[in-house]
């Protein structure tokens, strides 16, 4: 059994990842953006990234991990 990914150096290798943004942020891209990676290692999972760095890395989570986080907030 592998483990599940938990990053990606760069989020462009999360090919065919449509990026949404919160309807709450401005337009001064100081905000994360998140996306389901539909194929590849990453698929299944929620990436997260920096709309400041959009070529950056990405963290993978769970579903069942991102909903525990943002409940949690």
């Amino acid at each position: 059994m592998s483990a599940l990914p938990r990053n990606v150096p760069a989020s462009t290798d999360l090919h065919g990842a449509d990026w949404l943004r919160s309807s709450y942020s401005t337009g001064a891209n100081n905000c994360v953006e998140t996306a389901r990676p539909r194929s590849g290692p990453a698929a299944g999972l929620l990436a997260v990234r920096d709309s400041k760095k959009p070529a950056g890395p990405a963290l993978l989570f769970s579903p069942g991990s991102w909903t525990g986080f943002v409940a949690a907030l």
